[in-house]
């Protein structure tokens, strides 16, 4: 839709944090504990200490690389109706990666395992709005590590056909990636090379350092054009300023330097900028998520990607511990957050909990109904002359169904049904007239009378008792062929007397009529008699003319 992003930051602020970003660079640099990858960043000029294996990023090394970066790719799928564009105004939302443990499907909490891993591909594999495997949504510790990766990614190629991330925990496994996930999609290595395949992210040390796995696995996916997801872990209070303006200036100076550093192995390779930074809780140290500093940073974060052109990368995260209040909001305001910021590639979209610690099959569920809801929410709108509906103006008739598009669909025709042999009935009467009001509220299911109440007060003469309804019988005409009602009728027997000229008042009438057969009825009542006395033509929303017999 036409959704503008929230902009935080002015354009000086904006400007303010790149320049910062780049004197860190510049002045301070990043250790980079691969000797390989500082060799590369020393022949592209940048000025590198052996001694204490930092690398500084001259200013103009790094704006000429970063704008080489690709603003958008498409993402391969084995399947190819799982394809995903990434960047632009597109946005992908993937399962939780990386906890260790799992809460299974009887609640228990367990250490992962593959048991747990596989239970929760099956289930993404089932949830339309995930699309892709972000990781392992929990680490299946019972595998060795030096397969785990062989077994993991076996597993997602053959349980789910949706796009999936390999961990750069060094240049094989990468490499054991590529070459599994270019068997699953039936190509050449050459093709793969042309059509990204498989996402990295790359978390840099914060503050300022990339270790050696992950530059390794850079050297690796930038080499084969697959995209890598350089995303600092900046916890503000923790490896970052206390301030979320210093917070962000450092996490954009370690993606633009993890970035530069990937545009240098191979200019033109497929780079997001990843915001993770959050603050910490100064009490225990704990990361905190779903906090307005998230929230804040997730939009700054957003506003510096579009700055240089990058896909932004996001998270929907939350502290909490368990399936409440706490976990909702954190995780509606993480998720917020990252939509305002104009987030393309969002990670732990479903199942996160604990920070991390723990996925969830429950919250996996919660979190998909969160994501069909912001997907609906950001449709777009369509105006034009079928949408405005004018010629519907003129029906006063509210009642479900009414309509073009309202409601299910009207049913077949076909023999009347009893109310009956269908289902349930519920109906919730106020009236109010000069003399008389009260309420009456009669539930139904199938041929029993599950719920009666009512009552009627003399408004002429409020000291006197209330009148309790013991007894009454709702009937019902509807349309024609269809499920609205035309009149309601409500015959009252009641304690104590009502003067007859206190006969007819208005109520108004909901009907919850749900279908408990193949098919829906035609006709709810062929088989009551309808009072036509009393079908005048009053219409007060959905209100119908009922009967107070005395």
């Amino acid at each position: 839709m036409r959704f503008n992003h929230t902009e935080v930051l002015s354009t000086d602020e904006v400007e303010a944090i790149h320049e910062a970003s780049l004197t860190i660079l510049e002045r301070i640099g990043m250790e980079f504990l691969d000797g390989e990858s500082r060799s590369i960043m020393r022949a592209a000029g940048a000025d590198v200490d052996e001694a204490t294996q930092r690398v500084r990023f001259p200013r103009e090394l790094v704006e000429s690389s970063v704008a080489k970066a690709p603003h958008e790719f498409t993402l391969h799928s084995w399947n190819p109706a799982h394809d995903m564009r990434v960047g632009g105004r597109w946005l992908t939302f993937g399962t939780v990666a990386s906890a260790p443990h799992y809460i299974d499907r009887h609640g228990v909490r367990r250490t992962g395992d593959r048991q747990g891993f596989q239970d929760l591909l099956k289930l993404a594999q089932m949830l339309n709005i995930v699309h892709y495997i972000a990781g392992y949504p929990v680490e299946p510790v019972d595998l060795h590590h030096s397969i785990r990766h062989l077994e993991a990614t076996y597993d997602i190629l053959t349980m789910t056909d949706k796009g999936l991330h390999c961990y750069s925990l060094g240049r094989q496994r990468n490499r054991d990636a590529l070459e599994m996930v270019r068997i699953a999609r039936g190509i050449d290595m050459a093709t793969l090379d042309r059509e990204p395949s498989v996402i990295t992210v790359v978390n840099t040390n914060s503050p300022l350092r990339l270790d050696v796995p992950m530059a390794q696995g850079m050297m690796e996916f930038a080499a084969h054009n697959q995209p890598i997801v350089v995303t600092p872990f900046t916890l503000a209070g923790a490896m970052a300023p206390i301030t979320l303006a210093g917070a962000v200036a450092q996490q954009n100076a370690e993606a633009l330097g993890g970035i530069t550093f990937v545009q240098t192995v191979n200019p033109g390779a497929p780079v997001m900028y990843g915001g993770f930074t959050s603050n910490v809780d100064m009490q225990s140290g704990a990361p905190a998520f779903g906090t307005p500093e998230y929230v804040r940073t997730a939009m700054m974060g957003g506003q510096m990607a579009r700055r240089y052109g990058f896909p932004y990368r996001s998270s929907n995260v939350c502290a909490a511990n368990a399936l409440d209040m706490q976990a909702a909001y954190e995780s509606v305001f993480s998720l917020w957050g990252a939509i305002m910021g104009g987030v393309n590639f969002l990670m732990h979209g479903a199942g996160w909990m604990e920070g991390g610690l723990h996925a969830s099959l429950g919250k996996m569920v919660l979190d998909a109904d969160l994501l069909a809801m912001v997907a609906a929410m950001l449709e777009p709108v369509p105006v034009n002359a079928e949408t405005l509906a004018i010629d519907t103006f003129g029906q006063r008739d509210h009642s479900w169904g009414v309509r073009p598009s309202m409601g299910i669909p009207e049913p077949v025709t076909g023999a009347s049904v009893p109310v009956s042999k269908v289902g349930s009935l519920f109906s919730f009467l106020f009236f109010s007239t000069d003399t008389l009001a009260g309420h009456l509220q009669i539930a139904e299911r199938g041929a029993d009378r599950t719920y009666l109440t009512g009552l009627v007060r003399d408004r002429r003469n409020l000291a006197a008792p209330d009148v309790h309804v013991v007894d009454a019988t709702l009937r019902l005409e509807f349309h024609e062929g269809t499920r609205r009602f035309r009149d309601a009728v409500a015959d009252v027997d009641r304690v104590g007397q009502l003067r007859r000229a206190d006969r007819h008042v208005v109520l108004l009438v909901f009907l919850d009529l749900r279908e408990a057969a193949d098919r829906l009825f035609e006709d709810v009542v062929g088989d009551v008699v309808v009072d036509r006395r009393h079908l005048a033509d009053q219409h007060v929303l959905a209100d119908h003319r009922a009967v107070a017999d005395g």
